[in-house]
Protein backbone atom coordinates (compact mmCIF):
# COMPACT_ATOMS: atom_id res chain seq x y z
CA UNK A 1 0.00 0.00 0.00
CA UNK A 2 1.36 3.59 -1.00
CA UNK A 3 2.58 5.88 1.81
CA UNK A 4 0.06 8.66 2.01
CA UNK A 5 2.90 10.95 3.83
CA UNK A 6 3.29 13.93 1.87
CA UNK A 7 6.05 15.58 2.98
CA UNK A 8 5.08 19.64 2.46
CA UNK A 9 1.71 18.93 4.64
CA UNK A 10 3.72 19.51 7.66
CA UNK A 11 7.56 20.16 6.90
CA UNK A 12 8.87 19.77 11.31
CA UNK A 13 7.12 16.58 11.02
CA UNK A 14 9.24 15.56 7.39
CA UNK A 15 12.53 16.87 8.95
CA UNK A 16 11.50 14.66 11.94
CA UNK A 17 11.03 11.11 10.00
CA UNK A 18 14.06 12.14 7.93
CA UNK A 19 17.10 13.43 9.81
CA UNK A 20 19.31 15.32 7.82
CA UNK A 21 16.64 17.20 6.03
CA UNK A 22 17.46 21.01 6.07
CA UNK A 23 14.46 23.12 7.00
CA UNK A 24 13.71 26.98 7.49
CA UNK A 25 10.72 27.16 9.39
CA UNK A 26 9.70 30.68 8.03
CA UNK A 27 8.91 28.92 4.64
CA UNK A 28 5.71 26.71 6.28
CA UNK A 29 4.60 30.69 7.77
CA UNK A 30 5.01 32.77 4.34
CA UNK A 31 4.44 30.25 2.03
CA UNK A 32 0.50 30.63 1.92
CA UNK A 33 0.74 34.61 1.15
CA UNK A 34 3.47 34.22 -1.01
CA UNK A 35 1.60 31.86 -3.40
CA UNK A 36 -1.34 33.87 -3.54
CA UNK A 37 0.47 36.81 -4.48
CA UNK A 38 1.96 34.87 -6.94
CA UNK A 39 -1.15 33.29 -8.49
CA UNK A 40 -2.46 36.65 -9.05
CA UNK A 41 1.20 37.87 -10.43
CA UNK A 42 2.50 34.76 -12.67
CA UNK A 43 0.97 34.04 -15.96
CA UNK A 44 -1.97 31.70 -16.07
CA UNK A 45 -0.38 30.02 -18.87
CA UNK A 46 2.89 27.84 -18.78
CA UNK A 47 5.46 29.80 -17.39
CA UNK A 48 8.97 29.20 -16.16
CA UNK A 49 10.48 30.78 -12.46
CA UNK A 50 13.78 30.91 -11.54
CA UNK A 51 14.51 31.20 -8.02
CA UNK A 52 17.49 32.91 -6.54
CA UNK A 53 18.49 31.41 -3.17
CA UNK A 54 16.07 29.30 -2.99
CA UNK A 55 17.54 28.07 1.04
CA UNK A 56 16.46 24.52 1.39
CA UNK A 57 13.84 24.48 -1.49
CA UNK A 58 10.46 23.86 0.52
CA UNK A 59 9.28 27.18 -1.40
CA UNK A 60 10.20 25.94 -4.66
CA UNK A 61 8.12 22.77 -4.07
CA UNK A 62 5.08 24.40 -2.49
CA UNK A 63 5.05 26.63 -5.32
CA UNK A 64 5.11 23.84 -7.62
CA UNK A 65 2.13 22.21 -6.15
CA UNK A 66 -0.03 24.92 -5.84
CA UNK A 67 0.64 26.85 -9.37
CA UNK A 68 -0.13 24.15 -11.90
CA UNK A 69 1.08 25.96 -14.96
CA UNK A 70 4.36 27.22 -13.21
CA UNK A 71 8.00 25.43 -13.70
CA UNK A 72 9.96 26.34 -11.08
CA UNK A 73 14.03 26.29 -11.25
CA UNK A 74 15.41 26.39 -7.41
CA UNK A 75 18.94 27.08 -7.17
CA UNK A 76 21.23 28.06 -4.40
CA UNK A 77 24.85 29.44 -3.89
CA UNK A 78 27.02 26.62 -2.78
CA UNK A 79 26.93 22.73 -3.43
CA UNK A 80 25.91 22.28 -0.25
CA UNK A 81 22.77 24.42 -0.56
CA UNK A 82 22.09 22.54 -3.96
CA UNK A 83 22.22 19.24 -2.12
CA UNK A 84 19.73 20.20 0.39
CA UNK A 85 17.04 21.29 -2.37
CA UNK A 86 17.86 18.01 -4.11
CA UNK A 87 17.10 16.08 -0.57
CA UNK A 88 13.94 17.50 -0.59
CA UNK A 89 13.21 17.64 -4.20
CA UNK A 90 13.57 13.58 -3.89
CA UNK A 91 10.72 13.37 -1.40
CA UNK A 92 8.22 14.88 -4.02
CA UNK A 93 8.35 12.60 -6.89
CA UNK A 94 5.07 13.66 -8.36
CA UNK A 95 6.03 17.32 -8.94
CA UNK A 96 9.76 16.58 -9.67
CA UNK A 97 8.89 17.33 -13.72
CA UNK A 98 7.58 20.84 -12.69
CA UNK A 99 10.83 21.35 -9.81
CA UNK A 100 13.88 21.38 -12.29
CA UNK A 101 17.49 19.52 -10.55
CA UNK A 102 18.61 23.00 -8.21
CA UNK A 103 21.46 24.74 -10.03
CA UNK A 104 24.32 26.83 -8.35
CA UNK A 105 23.60 30.23 -8.44
CA UNK A 106 25.73 32.90 -6.74
CA UNK A 107 23.22 36.13 -6.44
CA UNK A 108 26.25 38.51 -6.55
CA UNK A 109 27.96 37.24 -9.65
CA UNK A 110 25.61 37.77 -12.74
CA UNK A 111 25.16 36.83 -15.36
CA UNK A 112 24.50 33.38 -14.53
CA UNK A 113 23.68 30.61 -17.41
CA UNK A 114 20.56 29.28 -18.59
CA UNK A 115 17.63 30.26 -21.24
CA UNK A 116 14.97 32.80 -20.36
CA UNK A 117 12.64 32.47 -17.78
CA UNK A 118 8.77 34.40 -17.13
CA UNK A 119 10.11 35.47 -13.62
CA UNK A 120 12.79 35.43 -11.08
CA UNK A 121 11.68 35.38 -7.36
CA UNK A 122 13.72 35.44 -4.08
CA UNK A 123 12.89 35.60 -0.45
CA UNK A 124 14.49 36.53 2.27
CA UNK A 125 17.66 37.35 0.33
CA UNK A 126 18.24 41.07 0.29
CA UNK A 127 18.84 41.34 4.49
CA UNK A 128 20.41 38.14 4.84
CA UNK A 129 23.32 39.43 2.38
CA UNK A 130 25.98 41.83 1.62
CA UNK A 131 24.32 44.56 -0.72
CA UNK A 132 25.95 42.96 -3.36
CA UNK A 133 23.73 40.35 -3.71
CA UNK A 134 20.93 42.74 -4.34
CA UNK A 135 22.74 44.72 -6.55
CA UNK A 136 23.84 41.26 -8.50
CA UNK A 137 20.27 40.34 -8.03
CA UNK A 138 18.43 43.11 -10.25
CA UNK A 139 21.37 42.30 -12.54
CA UNK A 140 21.35 38.98 -13.10
CA UNK A 141 17.61 38.94 -13.42
CA UNK A 142 17.83 41.64 -16.59
CA UNK A 143 19.61 38.98 -18.32
CA UNK A 144 17.43 36.31 -17.19
CA UNK A 145 13.91 37.75 -18.04
CA UNK A 146 12.06 37.52 -21.14
CA UNK A 147 10.27 40.52 -22.40
CA UNK A 148 7.42 41.34 -19.58
CA UNK A 149 9.16 39.23 -17.03
CA UNK A 150 8.86 40.22 -13.48
CA UNK A 151 11.39 40.13 -10.60
CA UNK A 152 9.85 39.27 -7.60
CA UNK A 153 11.49 39.97 -4.41
CA UNK A 154 10.29 39.05 -1.12
CA UNK A 155 10.92 40.13 2.45
CA UNK A 156 11.09 42.97 5.11
CA UNK A 157 12.10 46.16 3.67
CA UNK A 158 12.39 49.58 5.41
CA UNK A 159 9.85 52.14 4.19
CA UNK A 160 10.56 56.39 4.04
CA UNK A 161 13.96 55.66 6.14
CA UNK A 162 11.74 53.79 8.99
CA UNK A 163 10.89 50.61 10.01
CA UNK A 164 8.02 49.32 9.31
CA UNK A 165 7.19 47.73 12.65
CA UNK A 166 9.30 47.33 16.06
CA UNK A 167 9.52 43.58 15.26
CA UNK A 168 11.57 44.59 12.22
CA UNK A 169 13.79 47.53 13.86
CA UNK A 170 14.58 44.43 16.50
CA UNK A 171 15.32 41.86 13.51
CA UNK A 172 17.49 44.35 12.01
CA UNK A 173 19.35 44.89 14.80
CA UNK A 174 20.22 41.07 15.33
CA UNK A 175 20.79 41.00 11.84
CA UNK A 176 23.68 43.65 12.12
CA UNK A 177 25.30 41.99 15.04
CA UNK A 178 25.50 38.78 13.34
CA UNK A 179 27.31 40.55 10.27
CA UNK A 180 27.86 43.99 9.62
CA UNK A 181 27.12 43.43 5.90
CA UNK A 182 23.65 42.36 6.50
CA UNK A 183 20.46 44.79 7.16
CA UNK A 184 17.17 45.48 6.54
CA UNK A 185 17.11 47.50 3.01
CA UNK A 186 15.17 50.63 1.99
CA UNK A 187 12.71 49.70 -0.46
CA UNK A 188 12.72 52.78 -2.26
CA UNK A 189 16.85 52.37 -2.95
CA UNK A 190 15.91 48.84 -4.70
CA UNK A 191 12.91 50.70 -6.38
CA UNK A 192 15.47 53.34 -7.59
CA UNK A 193 18.04 50.24 -8.47
CA UNK A 194 15.37 48.87 -10.67
CA UNK A 195 14.41 51.91 -12.69
CA UNK A 196 17.97 52.13 -13.71
CA UNK A 197 17.90 48.88 -15.07
CA UNK A 198 15.13 49.73 -16.65
CA UNK A 199 12.33 47.88 -14.59
CA UNK A 200 8.52 49.61 -14.37
CA UNK A 201 7.95 49.56 -10.58
CA UNK A 202 3.95 48.14 -9.95
CA UNK A 203 2.84 48.81 -5.85
CA UNK A 204 4.25 46.93 -3.80
CA UNK A 205 2.17 43.97 -1.77
CA UNK A 206 1.55 44.27 1.56
CA UNK A 207 2.34 40.80 3.26
CA UNK A 208 2.00 39.33 6.54
CA UNK A 209 4.38 39.82 9.64
CA UNK A 210 5.35 43.70 8.25
CA UNK A 211 6.89 41.67 4.94
CA UNK A 212 6.80 43.30 1.34
CA UNK A 213 6.46 41.54 -2.10
CA UNK A 214 8.54 43.71 -4.56
CA UNK A 215 6.96 43.77 -8.04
Amino acid sequence: MPDPFDPLADPAATVARYPGLSHAPATARNRAPICRALADLLPTAPCKVLEVASGTGEHALWMARNLSQVTWQPSEATPEGVAAIEAWRALCPDIANRVLPPVQINAARPPWPGSPVDAVFTANLTHIAPWEATLGLIAGAVARLGQGGLLLIYGPFNEGGSYTGPGNAAFDADLRLRNPAWGLRDREVIDDLALAHHFTIAPRWMMPADNRLLV
